[in-house]
Formats: structure tokens, sequence, C-alpha cells
């Protein structure tokens, strides 16, 4: 797991910024109703829409404020969660046993769920750029959904998802095996410190996506730990926020203007 149950994202909300939102249930392509929550730019939206996926977790209060700050600079952006099919989609206790629910996710149920959700953006509002942002568990969903031709993104970040060999929980690809499959561009955040994630890895995702010919930037922040994007961790406040800043530049530089 990446973040506690009270963890939440280190982004202040914007003043007077405005949006809507709401949590409902989105019918994935194989008809199971899955867990979502929305938040849409209600002033000044970009051509801009961005699909989260959570850590190991599913849909908790930290995606959904991190959804509506997005929402709040103007980026429309839609949430959801992993386990409808194990464990419905009613509230969830802070002690959620949510890892004997992760191991019974499967790669072509996520898909399901992720190509819903991706449709859903893109049929909103046809022509905007489509953005993937996940953590951990999610991140490395992230990375994969670059690999999707319909609807297709415009860039995918993953905040220290595993980018090679096989994931302990789960049957995904890993993302520098699929690398030509890529499409877009990809932003990898990771902790330097991260013991999951030791920068060879980090190293051999970069040398496939250059073969690859697939744009990327992958940061690794020096001694910051696994999640470090918190707003608990003070002592990783700054790359926090430089993080966010790279996220926002990163969907901004492949936003076409209104």
């Amino acid at each position: 797991m990446c973040f506690d149950p009270h963890d939440r994202p280190p982004i202040p909300p914007m003043a007077g910024a405005a949006h809507d939102h709401r949590t409902f249930e989105l019918a994935s392509t194989d008809g199971t109703g899955v867990l979502a929550f929305e938040a849409r730019a209600a002033a000044e939206p970009t051509a801009a829409a961005i699909l989260i996926l959570p850590d190991a977790r599913g849909l908790h209060p930290y995606y959904e404020e991190l959804a509506l700050r997005f929402a709040e600079s103007g980026v429309d952006a839609l949430a959801i969660d992993y386990f409808a099919r194990t464990a419905g989609t009613g509230p969830r206790p802070d002690d959620f046993p949510y890892v004997e629910h992760l191991s019974q996710a499967r790669w072509n149920h996520l898909s399901a769920d992720i190509s819903a959700a991706a449709t859903r953006l893109d049929e909103a509002e046809p022509g905007r750029a489509l953005f993937s942002i996940g953590f951990c568990y999610g991140g490395r969903l992230a990375f994969l959904t670059a690999t999707w031709s319909r609807p297709r993104f415009a860039g995918s970040i993953g905040f220290y998802g595993v980018p090679v060999g096989s994931h302990r929980f789960g049957d995904s690809p890993a993302p520098a095996a699929v690398a030509d499959e890529m499409h877009g561009a990809i932003l990898g955040l990771f902790g330097g410190a991260d013991p999951s994630i030791p920068a060879a890895s980090i190293e051999q995702f970069g040398a496939a996506l250059s073969v690859a010919g697939v744009p990327h930037d992958l940061h690794a922040y020096s001694g910051a730990p696994h999640s470090f994007f918190d707003r608990k961790a003070t002592e990783f406040a700054l790359e926090s926020a430089d993080a966010w800043a790279r996220v926002q530049s990163f969907i901004a530089e492949r936003t076409p203007p209104r």
C-alpha cells in the first residue's frame, strides 16, 4: 500500500476555483459496475482530461481529493476502483482487507475497467488530450495505458510504478517489456531510496523507451522513499512540490489550446 487511509495529496486547494464532483458506478466494458469518482472543472476548463489509477487500496479519499485538485486546475478527472468483482461498490472501512482482493484482480478485468473510464473521458468532449496518472500499483497500470490505441493517451504518468519484471499481485505485463507498443509520452517519478524500485530498474525502463522511440522523463528523487507524495511527509515537501510541477508541465505541454 502506498498511503495510509488518512493520507492526502500534498496539493493545496486553489482559492476560488470551481468544480463539480460525484461518486457513481461506471459500467465496465464487460458490464460490471465499478465504483468511480469524477470531478469536472466548472471554471476555465482546459482541453485536457485525466484518468486516476489508485494504489493497491483502490479508490479512497486520497484519490478523490487528487481529482478535485485536477479539476480546480481546469482538468476533468476520473478515478476508479479495482475491486467491484470481489468487494462490491459499497463503502469500505479503514481496515479494508485490500490484499485479499488485490490477489484476485486480473489484468483482463482491469483493462476492461480502464478502457471504460478512458472512453467516458474521451467521449465527454472529443478532441481533448487524455492523460493517465497512477500510484504504486496504479503507477504500473498508468504506464501500461500508453499502449492503448482507442482512445489514445497523450501522456501517461506513474508515481513509483514498478516498471520491470512480474508484479507480486496480479498478472499485468511489465511496462518495459511492452515499450515498443507505447504511444504518447511517459513521465515516471520515483523515490531514490525506494528499495522496491532500484535505479537499475528505472534505467532498464528508460533504455526500453529510448529504443522504442517513446518520449520520456524518468526522475528519481534522491533520498525520497516510496510514497513520498503525501501531505504528512513534510520532510519531502520540496520533492512533492517539484513532482506536482512536473505533472502540471507534462500535461500543459501536451494539451491543445482552447
